[in-house]
């Protein structure tokens, strides 16, 4: 079982919250959504791993397991490319479940006409692999869910 922490602190709200129809329907995968607290932060691993993939709004972090962990800051925030986003770390790094990956304003994200909502996805899950979502208020470093 790989326990996945909350990458922001805000209110998790659920996939069906997230203003996007992809995320939404839960086609990339299950999870949760984050609805991030206003003002400068950083988004941290979710999980100990490899990171596969690293763009300024967005970052695949895989375990040791080989599971797959999505983390989307913002809805439409690929249009930004990149402005507003500080890497922290690069592809290819391995980081520790909780370790800086990306600095982000979501206040600015917000100002800018975009949803600041945070999906967080298990990659490649079956549906009913997740489990124990949490709801609610979490901080950094929270658990999340439970993925089987």
């Amino acid at each position: 079982m790989t326990t996945v922490l909350a990458p922001v602190e805000g209110a998790a709200v659920g996939l069906a919250a997230v203003p996007d129809p992809v995320f939404s329907a839960g086609m990339v995968g299950p999870g949760t959504a984050i609805d991030p607290m206003r003002g400068p932060g950083k988004a941290v691993a979710p999980i100990a791993g490899k990171i596969m993939k690293l763009h300024p709004h967005a970052y695949v972090i895989v375990g040791d397991d080989g599971k797959g962990v999505l983390v989307h800051l913002g809805i439409d925030t690929v249009q930004l490319k990149g402005e507003g986003f500080q890497l922290l770390a690069a592809e290819g790094d391995r980081v520790s479940a909780g370790q800086p990956v990306v600095a982000w304003d979501p206040a600015a994200i917000e100002a800018g006409g975009r949803s600041p909502v945070c999906p967080v996805v298990a990659l490649d899950a079956l549906a009913g692999a997740v489990s124990d979502v949490v709801e609610g208020d979490v901080h950094v470093g929270d658990e999340l869910f439970q993925w089987e």
